[in-house]
């Protein structure tokens, strides 16, 4: 793999707290659906839980599978950016109570998988290796 310039951890940075802001995107939309489906006080316990239990699978999958030692890293994060907004997305759609919306939930746990940990191996195959340390707290602090 290429080397890459110190320059691109900023939009690396970017990418990744833009696609990770999808774990929380449930969480700023709860109380319109509570109100909307008469859901309980307990529900985002539920919609936490469940895009947590989400994104164990995906990492297990990923890892397992080889996702991004076999594909592109690049396209493997733009693919889950991509799927997990698109869950998001059908929330607003199709979901019409709480299951479907704890299964679209989980689908967006599971493709989060393919954003924090893929993007951090983008950037971390990259730079010479004086740089890494500093890259990877910067990382881990999105």
């Amino acid at each position: 793999m290429k080397k890459r310039p110190i320059r691109i951890l900023p939009i690396i940075i970017f990418s990744q707290f833009t696609g990770t802001s999808l774990w929380f995107a449930g969480n700023a939309i709860i109380g319109d659906i509570q109100r909307q489906w008469s859901l309980g006080d307990s529900v985002l316990g539920y919609i936490t839980s469940v895009v947590q239990l989400g994104f164990i699978a995906g990492t297990l999958c990923f890892a397992v599978l080889a996702v991004s030692d076999r594909f592109s890293p690049r396209k493997v994060f733009f693919l889950c950016s991509l799927l997990g907004a698109f869950t998001n997305l059908l929330i607003y759609l199709i979901a019409d109570g709480f299951a479907a919306l704890m299964v679209l939930r989980g689908m967006t746990g599971f493709f989060l998988a393919g954003i924090y940990p893929v993007g951090m191996k983008i950037y971390l195959c990259g730079p010479s290796p004086s740089l890494q340390p500093a890259a990877l707290d910067a990382l881990a602090e999105v």
